[in-house]
């Protein structure tokens, strides 16, 4: 025999690591293959990554386990991000990076705000121009949200005089904003 082992000189032996590491430098191509057929490139870099990192709980395992222990912790981690992008909606998405000139904002438009603040010009300036009772009825209905018998009740008139004064405070600011071209505009727009 060749003496005890104790008196053999070890030489350099081939730890589980050192296959384990060329296992991967055999293997990462076909892994990062297999996972771009399944998503972009970015991700499938990123997933190969990452089942490779879960992979190195695994690395004394032998070679011929660790493929296939390779490609289901890669659709593992596919799965996971499938799940975690669906519920966080990430396809709904913006990227900081992109232009948001195109993006709709539902705030007006300036002159979307400025033709509004020039309408509610127009109709206040009208709603001013109605005669004092005309004005006190129709603000008692419209503003306050009076129906017509509380009108009655609060300004001590019939339901009837409460009835005209709508329909006067109607026809005079119809006729008041057709003058200022507000009513044109809209009629236009329809």
């Amino acid at each position: 025999m060749h003496g005890s082992p104790e008196e053999r000189v070890p030489g350099p032996a081939a730890t589980p690591a050192d296959g384990f590491e060329r296992f991967l430098r055999e293997h990462q191509a076909a892994l990062l293959g297999f996972l771009a057929r399944r998503s972009n490139e970015e991700d499938a870099k990123d997933a190969a990554q990452e089942t490779l990192v879960r992979l190195m709980r695994y690395r004394a395992q032998p070679p011929e386990q660790l493929r296939a222990l390779m490609y289901r912790i890669a659709l593992n981690v596919l799965n996971d991000r499938g799940r975690r992008d669906s519920s966080r909606q990430s396809a709904a998405h913006v990227s900081l990076d992109e232009d948001f000139h195109g993006l709709p904002s539902p705030e007006p438009s300036h002159d979307q705000r400025i033709a509004h603040e020039q309408e509610l010009a127009l109709v206040r300036a009208a709603i001013l121009q109605l005669p004092a009772r005309c004005r006190q009825v129709y603000l008692l209905n419209r503003i306050e949200g009076l129906s017509y018998s509380e009108i009655a009740r609060h300004c001590g008139i019939s339901v009837k005089a409460v009835e005209k004064h709508i329909g006067k405070a109607l026809g005079l600011l119809r006729q008041r904003l057709k003058q200022g071209g507000y009513a044109q505009d809209k009629d236009e727009e329809r």
